[in-house]
């Protein structure tokens, strides 16, 4: 039966799922129950490992105590209040607390609900900035090939994913693109490439095709994770920042994905050496458990807009309703405190060099044409059968038979195994993947 003659008292017709075949869903459905630990469970009670932190946000595992029981004390002595003009002091202390693992200089803290919040608000204080400081003509923006910064129009602009983009046409108007960093010569190479630093250089070109000081800033994410776990080369980050300095250009990174341990360090940024001039970050601020999103801006941002306003005016015309909602900031306290008790980033440097050479264990299989990762961030690269990405989705749903939830990337398969997982949990998704490619 096909989704437009199903009858409309089918419970599967309702909901219009997100970036998702949702005829294709309806026909071959893929339900999650419940989940705890490293796993999920479908309908049927059936265990399924969680080989993506269910989308790079459950870090901890699933069914922490901790948070739950944070939120719902939360919830009996505040569950709303009015983010404009009012504060709670949870968000104050999460803002603290989130500032203290910050690359130093990053020290003020704005909440949203989202990524893509998250990257319009970077986006927003970025103009404000340059305007604060009599540079308004600074309205161009940067992004890159193959670069996902959510699904807003600021985000979906600047980001470089060509489905997203040709379906709602021209996005926001003087945005440029560098080119993407997955190039053959780093093929097979775990970590960072040897080749390709070169192409930040894109960043000069387009400084002296627009004039660098018509640019605002530079976004791109240090690891490139919703295209498939793209890791830059040895050296490009750093020269972005250096372009970047040069022409008086904001660099932000995306850390919505490498954020709160993905790479080993807090942050990417630290991981890599480079500290941007503003960050995003989102998912793991919570452990996934509720919504939750923020940007870190060094101090000096801040102090630029609140001087160029009027003596006790609004300084910045943007905000959410559900910015620093008491219960996702409860959440988000208890999940930083998790962090810092259980030493999780460095079991994450632990668990690293195993995770990473069994996915650099894929290479001379038959189809894989790359395998690269980063940290717990790992992707397998598989030669198309048909339509580009057909090949990747028929292991995704293959693999829900077979016990793991994954993530599929184009005909990129993804792995970002949870930090609270076993290397006994990790290498059994490895397992699974491989089998799965052998046989299809």
């Amino acid at each position: 039966m096909s989704a437009v003659t199903r009858p409309s008292n089918d419970p599967l017709i309702h909901h219009w799922m997100p970036f998702s075949g949702n005829r294709q869903f309806q026909e071959q459905p893929r339900m999650i129950a419940r989940a705890e630990g490293v796993y999920y469970y479908n309908t049927r009670g059936e265990k399924l490992l969680d080989g993506s932190s269910g989308l790079y946000c459950i870090p901890l595992g699933h069914g922490r105590p901790e948070i739950r029981e944070a939120v719902a004390k939360q919830m009996e002595e505040l569950d709303y209040a009015p983010p404009f003009q009012y504060g709670v002091p949870t968000a104050f202390r999460l803002a603290t607390e989130v500032a203290q693992m910050t690359p130093a200089g990053l020290n003020r803290v704005f909440f949203s609900c989202s990524g893509s919040e998250a990257v319009e608000s970077a986006l927003k204080v970025a103009i404000q900035y340059h305007r604060a400081r009599g540079e308004g003509h600074r309205v161009r923006f940067v992004g890159r090939e193959r670069g996902y910064h959510g699904v807003n129009f600021g985000g979906m602009s600047v980001g470089g994913m060509g489905p997203n983009r040709k379906a709602f046409g021209t996005g926001i108007p003087g945005v440029s693109h560098l080119r993407h960093t997955h190039i053959k010569e780093n093929f097979f190479q775990m970590g960072e490439g040897e080749h390709g630093a070169d192409l930040a250089d894109d960043l000069e070109r387009y400084a002296a095709l627009h004039g660098g000081d018509n640019i605002a800033a530079c976004i791109v994410e240090p690891i490139a994770g919703s295209t498939g776990i793209l890791v830059p080369p040895k050296g490009y980050l750093r020269r972005l920042r250096e372009i970047c300095d040069k022409h008086g250009i904001l660099l932000i990174f995306d850390e919505v994905i490498t954020g709160f341990g993905r790479t080993g360090e807090a942050f990417a940024s630290q991981t890599f050496g480079v500290t941007p001039d503003i960050m995003t970050m989102a998912k793991a601020i919570t452990n996934g458990s509720i919504p939750m999103a923020a940007i870190a801006v060094k101090d000096e941002i801040q102090q630029a807009i609140f001087d160029a306003a009027p003596e006790g005016g609004i300084e910045f015309y943007h905000g959410y309703t559900y910015s620093a909602h008491p219960a996702a900031c409860a959440a988000g306290l208890a999940t930083l405190k998790i962090y810092r008790e259980e030493g999780t980033f460095d079991r994450v440097k632990s668990l690293t060099p195993a995770f990473l050479e069994q996915v650099g264990g894929f290479k001379g299989m038959d189809g894989v044409v790359d395998t690269r990762g980063y940290g717990l961030l790992g992707a397998v690269e598989l030669a198309p059968q048909g339509k580009p990405g057909a090949r990747g989705f028929k292991i995704l749903c293959k693999a829900f038979e077979q016990g793991l939830v994954l993530r599929a990337a184009g005909d990129s398969l993804v792995l970002a195994p949870p930090f609270s997982a076993t290397p006994d949990q990790i290498s059994e998704m490895i397992e699974i993947i491989r089998k799965l490619i052998k046989e299809n």
